[in-house]
């Protein structure tokens, strides 16, 4: 079979929400750009609950109106229940931010992750379904391009100054570079399912994300989505988890009956998907760039969902692989170096929801006794689970000390120089 080579200043590995944000920016900005994706869309994805600083990245490409005219459910609140049922007030965005951010949005990936690819190719994004990535095309450290392999098992060359990797979990460059380094405080299996006619709360509530707790620090979330379909997860300690038995459906009603505001919302509902289970395991790579490379979103680290921060980190890191490779585009220089900002900014940003994660997990700590004692901290908290983390936050930290130990900050994910 013969060889097909393309030639391109940016090449983009994965057309989820990442790779589109930083495939769409680079076409706005003059580049020719490749973006490929080893499916074919539209395809299921999970992942469904956006926070308000996510609007700030689809504002840069264009995608805000889409957004608004979708049936989308709007999240106006994020809501904590109890195991007796007991319901708090909901925490709507809009008393906290005077801004159109403050109305966010439950999506259906596969619907939203397609709205995000067409918009691509309507900014002259250069799209390749069904586009295998196989090997970095490499020469020594630098980074030159990846070979694939199409539908028709057609081998296929995409060189480019730069590549970007966004390819979701699956890691393409870490797995290829042997980057990707565990957090092995943090592995917590999740299953869940879809539930049609499942009950919704009233008004604005009726979008609103609610995490009601287990025994222990274990969870659900309960996410309303469009077609009067809810997702629906439990999320736990491996040993609680599968503590009598690996049957999904078993161990999922078992939690179901644990926590009596699930239970209601779901009585009236009817299961509409099978059960799906997976463990997420939090990670980061050792290096978020070198010579030729920018890693985004899930390709570059995954962090425990419980604050549904991951779309938020994947269209921000987008948003700033696309800044930093289009500078380095600019001067004619895509060595890691110009990749070290990137790194340090995302690092950072990971850092702060990292240490929010920790302080959820912490057996004997609640935000409630943090926001008790210095109340004046409250909005820290907010800020960090809206997405607006480009400030100080030592002031909350150190409080946070006083009730747990907090992780050190991992000393890896920056560029390789």
């Amino acid at each position: 079979m013969s060889n097909i080579s393309k030639a391109y200043d940016c090449v983009v590995i994965g057309a989820g929400p990442g790779g589109c944000q930083s495939a769409t920016m680079l076409a706005d900005a003059g580049y020719r750009v490749a973006l490929l994706e080893r499916s074919t869309f539209p395809r299921y994805q999970i992942g469904e609950s956006m926070i308000p600083y996510n609007y700030f990245p689809l504002e840069r490409i264009g995608m805000i109106d889409k957004m608004q005219a979708s049936d989308f459910p709007q999240k106006h609140s994020v809501q904590f229940v109890g195991r007796s049922g007991r319901q708090s007030q909901p925490f709507y965005f809009s008393d906290h931010l005077d801004h159109a951010c403050a109305q966010t949005w439950q999506v259906t990936r596969d619907v939203f992750d397609a709205m995000m690819m067409d918009n691509a190719r309507e900014h002259g994004v250069e799209v390749y379904e069904d586009m295998k990535a196989s090997t970095l095309i490499k020469e020594g450290d630098r980074i030159l391009g990846v070979s694939c392999v199409d539908r028709d098992d057609t081998p296929c060359e995409f060189r480019a100054e730069v590549t970007i990797d966004a390819s979701g979990g699956k890691g393409f460059a870490m797995t290829q570079l042997n980057y990707r380094i565990m957090d092995p405080n943090l592995v917590k299996p999740a299953i869940w399912t879809y539930y049609r006619g499942a009950k919704r709360d009233p008004g604005r509530d009726e979008g609103a994300t609610t995490i009601t707790y287990l025994e222990g620090k274990n969870w659900f979330w309960y996410i309303p989505l469009r077609d009067d379909i809810v997702s629906v997860g439990a999320v736990g300690d491996m040993d609680y988890i599968f503590q009598d038995t690996k049957d999904l459906a078993t161990i999922f009603q078992r939690e179901v009956k644990k926590n009596a505001w699930i239970e209601d919302h779901l009585a009236p509902g009817s299961l509409a998907d099978d059960y799906h289970v997976c463990v997420h395991r939090s990670y980061r790579s050792k290096y978020c760039a070198q010579d030729g490379l920018v890693l985004v979103g899930d390709a570059l680290s995954f962090l425990d969902p419980v604050f549904s921060t991951g779309m938020y980190l994947t269209l921000v890191s987008g948003e700033l692989a696309a800044d930093a490779v289009s500078a380095a585009l600019k001067v004619g220089d895509v060595s890691g170096r110009q990749f070290q900002a990137y790194g340090e900014t995302m690092c950072q940003r990971i850092e702060v929801l990292r240490r929010l994660v920790y302080a959820f997990y912490a057996p004997d700590f609640s935000f409630k006794q943090l926001v008790m004692k210095y109340p004046h901290l409250k909005g820290a908290v907010t800020d960090c689970l809206i997405g607006n983390l480009d400030q100080d936050f030592t002031a909350l930290n150190e409080a946070l000390s006083e009730f747990l130990e907090l992780p050190d900050p991992i000393s890896y994910g920056r560029a390789k120089l």
